[in-house]
């Protein structure tokens, strides 16, 4: 009978190898939404990422896991706000102030971008269940180097919004002035949507939950529409976010098998 694969095997994997591989843990909250497009760009850039599903009983990433960043994925009609919470949300925030304390970089989308607000000292404003293709222009030059798109489109499916503390940078407003992009600190970053959202992600999370956006069918002929521009902005925006959390760097599961050889 096969043996299941411990789920740390990409960390023991990318430490071990000759020209060692950092490795990033993921937290995906539904069946429909993970990396989508941004899977290529870390493959391309010899990243690894490893998923995390509580959601399919699976368990939320050790606390001592030596990741190279945390990224915290949409989660569809979960939401933080209290009117139908994302069942690990205390542990998950928990988490992620955990990563924010010993300075591990943090990336956060939709229902993560809630998560990580709520970790850094912020809030949630309740909202139902929405889908929205938002315009937005850049708002600051530098913004992740320089490399974030001037404008840029934030495909967003999710219930309620995040409010992130006063200390935190906005990078992005859509065109009623709303900010949809953030920075926290040198290495923490969060976007309203996915940049890496692809078609298929938004009809699974259709057909994955009951509860669905009234317009969703006239989004996802807009997305379908503009799937082409997304990837190339995507193209820049991951530049900038590899650069600004050194996913390039020396790997931290190499750093400390190094510690514990010597």
């Amino acid at each position: 009978m096969a043996q299941c694969k411990n789920p740390d095997d990409a960390f023991v994997l990318a430490a071990h190898e000759a020209d060692p591989m950092n490795v990033v843990a993921v937290i995906q909250h539904t069946s429909g939404e993970y990396l989508g497009l941004i899977e290529d760009h870390l493959e391309g850039r010899r990243v690894r990422f490893q998923y995390y599903r509580p959601f399919a009983a699976g368990k939320l990433p050790d606390p001592t896991l030596p990741a190279d960043a945390l990224i915290l994925l949409g989660g569809g009609p979960w939401g933080a706000a209290g009117s139908r919470d994302l069942p690990t949300l205390e542990q998950e925030v928990e988490l992620t102030r955990q990563r924010l304390a010993e300075g591990t970089p943090v990336i956060a989308f939709g229902l993560g971008a809630q998560v990580l607000a709520l970790a850094a000292g912020g809030s949630v404003d309740s909202r139902d269940l929405t889908f929205e293709i938002l315009p937005a222009r850049r708002t600051r030059d530098g913004a992740l180097n320089g490399f974030l798109p001037e404008s840029l489109t934030q495909v967003v499916y999710m219930r309620d919004w995040p409010r992130f503390p006063d200390a935190a940078q906005t990078l992005a407003e859509d065109e009623s002035g709303r900010a949809v992009a953030w920075q926290l600190g040198d290495n923490v970053f969060a976007f309203a949507g996915n940049p890496g959202v692809k078609l298929g992600m938004i009809e699974d999370l259709v057909m994955e939950f009951e509860e669905v956006p009234a317009n969703t069918g006239e989004g996802l002929e807009k997305l379908r529409e503009i799937q082409g521009v997304i990837e190339d902005e995507l193209v820049p925006l991951m530049t900038g976010l590899v650069q600004c959390t050194a996913l390039m760097a020396r790997p931290r599961a190499a750093q400390e098998l190094d510690a514990q050889l010597i």
